[in-house]
């Protein structure tokens, strides 16, 4: 069991579990940014045909994962788990998605850090034996997140710069323990809960750049690795006020990010498109990796990937009770082998 740990929050995994298939889902809005060409699917109506706003998220979810099944030629009844999750209350998207498809399925919630949260768990299962296919999945949609963290979106509420555009997609990862693929999950870094008395529920990217800085210099620490190690590092959705003030905690800390460094939220639309600081959500980080980043290493674009998904861990009644607003961020390090 020592053998596998690597530092204080790390582990590796000797058998290093590979990524069979992937598969994304994006809204309109996402459709119409820099990576559009990277989604398998952009929808043209975020109902989805659905009754609800959450009908549509869970139908979303439940798609991806049946498209990176299909992708993969891959039955439900040959995966053995499925981990994963979303924003909403119970995370009542992943739950009901679950309800439809016949995987064992193991619920989560790491807010925004969810995509990273599922695949360094599920490959951790695969590397003790305890499965030979985990499929690992996560969603959100602007419309459920709003209605459930801000405010009803018939009041039509101005929104401040700092504020970020939940993103309206789905991801999905297809690990298995087989060593026929070219993409693996190397290690992982599980974050610590970090608080820096941010307050502000416009401004996410803030409260979650302390987690990600955290994570990233333990991540660094436990392996013993250099930045230049990887050829991208990636967090989840801090958007331009949280990547900006990345890069000064990482400063302040002697880590100069140079342009490796990039963040999802800041990527997946277009300072045309209008969306203030950018990106958020779930399905922020899981779209853009399940689209942009896993095609980038299939091309042997990048070989070696330092995906961090971040995560603002408040809810309606914490923010009512005026309690300030935690973060984390999980890291998964994924090589081309």
């Amino acid at each position: 069991m020592q053998a596998k740990r690597m530092g204080r929050q790390s582990c590796r995994l000797p058998s290093r579990p590979r990524v069979q298939a992937f598969a994304s889902t994006a809204g309109k809005k996402e459709g119409e940014g820099p990576l559009r060409e990277t989604f398998d699917v952009v929808v043209k109506d975020d109902t989805l045909g659905e009754k609800s706003w959450e009908k549509a998220e869970k139908r979303m979810l439940a798609d991806t994962v049946t498209l990176c099944l299909n992708k993969a030629g891959v039955r439900e009844e040959d995966v053995d788990l499925f981990l994963g999750g979303d924003l909403l209350n119970q995370i009542v998207s992943a739950s009901f998605a679950a309800r439809g498809l016949q995987i064992p399925f193991l619920g989560l919630y790491g807010a925004c850090s969810t995509m990273a949260e599922s695949l360094l768990l599920g490959a951790a299962l695969l590397d003790g034996g305890f499965g030979s296919r985990a499929v690992c999945a996560t969603c959100s949609h602007f419309s459920t997140a709003e209605r459930q963290y801000r405010f009803p979106l018939e009041l039509g509420n101005q929104r401040p710069p700092s504020a970020q555009w939940t993103v309206t997609g789905a991801g999905a990862t297809l690990l298995t323990a087989k060593p026929d693929f070219p993409i693996a999950v190397e290690s992982f870094t599980v974050g610590r809960v970090v608080d820096f008395g941010q307050t502000d529920e416009n401004n996410m990217g803030a409260a979650m750049a302390p987690a990600a800085a955290d994570t990233l210099l333990a991540h660094l620490k436990d392996s013993g690795r250099p930045l230049e190690y990887y050829d991208r590092i990636v967090t989840g959705d801090l958007g331009q006020v949280g990547y900006a003030l990345m890069r000064e905690l990482c400063e302040k800390e002697g880590l100069a990010l140079g342009d490796r460094y990039t963040d999802c939220g800041c990527d997946i639309f277009s300072p045309e498109q209008g969306l203030l600081a950018g990106g958020s959500g779930c399905g922020c980080s899981a779209v853009t990796l399940n689209g942009h980043l896993l095609r980038m290493m299939e091309k042997g674009q990048i070989r070696r990937l330092l995906f961090m998904a971040t995560g603002a861990l408040l809810s309606p009644t914490t923010t009512l009770q005026g309690e300030s607003i935690p973060g984390i961020a999980h890291a998964v390090s994924l090589e081309v082998v």
